[in-house]
């Protein structure tokens, strides 16, 4: 099972390189795109919209109800939206739904299709063509540079619905996580983004109301490509913690001694901590 994770990311990390120059291409007209923001205010993150109410999404939106922030959601769980609605959470039916009602609006998602789909499908984010109501689109899932930049550029090519202080067109960052469900319940998540750092400084309040780590990682897509090769260092990281276990009980040392001696030496890892943690 590690060693097929280890494989779809380097398979990510490839396609991420033969896909350079076009990469390069998308990310200019990101970033002469965020050359019309100028300054932002509080009242752009009076309401916040949340798609994407699983393991992750469920916790994190709880944080930021908590952190006082007006949040309306949406998920194609219904059951994941009923337990919001009892605790009196405003539910939407569709993504566009969410997106007339928000100023910022935050997507927690399984993988690149869902993510595209909740944004250019029939009843996605970007249904109403050209004009969008919230200035700020984040996306916390765990997806590939390339359609990260992809939908950075669509983004960037729409306007706003109505006046947003100077702001001309909406923003977009892709910002996923690492710490796990542990970590969104606890509000301790990282967040790794990528695109314009004008939108990021803004967002940084809204980032921490559901973590205590945010890192600034550069241009539209860094966020997504920081997040795979973050998984390809914990995946080599857990098949060498796996290796050395085999071997050590071929050799006749417990697993739990081993972890142990693990935890006290040079080969402590977040694995091996884990693995004592859950002994």
């Amino acid at each position: 099972m590690m060693s097929m994770a280890i494989c779809r990311v380097r398979a990510a990390l490839l396609s991420l390189s033969n896909h350079k120059s076009s990469l390069i291409s998308s990310s200019s007209s990101s970033s002469s795109s965020s050359s019309s923001i100028r300054s932002f205010s509080s009242s752009q993150f009076e309401s916040v919209g949340f798609i994407g109410l699983g393991n992750m999404g469920s916790r994190m939106v709880t944080n930021l109800v908590k952190a006082g922030y007006n949040v309306t959601v949406h998920d194609i769980n219904c059951n994941a939206m009923k337990k919001f609605s009892d605790m009196g959470v405003p539910t939407k039916e569709t993504p566009f739904e969410v997106a007339e009602a928000s100023d910022v609006v935050i997507t927690m998602l399984p993988s690149s299709s869902h993510v595209f789909d909740v944004f250019t499908g029939p009843k996605g984010l970007l249904q109403g063509g050209n004009l969008l109501r919230p200035w700020l689109l984040i996306d916390s899932s765990t997806i590939d540079p390339q359609t990260s930049r992809k939908l950075s550029v669509t983004v960037s090519k729409c306007n706003l619905k109505g006046k947003k202080d100077n702001l001309v067109i909406p923003v977009m960052l892709d910002a996923p996580v690492s710490g796990g469900v542990l970590a969104a319940e606890a509000g301790t998540l990282t967040f790794m983004v990528g695109g314009s750092e004008e939108a990021f400084l803004a967002a940084k309040p809204l980032f921490l109301s559901m973590g205590k780590n945010t890192i600034y990682c550069g241009k539209a897509g860094n966020g997504s490509a920081a997040k795979i090769c973050n998984n390809l260092a914990m995946a080599i990281s857990m098949l060498g913690v796996s290796e050395a276990l085999a071997l050590g009980q071929s050799l006749g040392i417990s697993a739990s001694t081993l972890t142990k001696v693990f935890n006290s030496s040079s080969a402590r890892c977040w694995m091996t901590v884990i693995i004592q943690f859950l002994e």
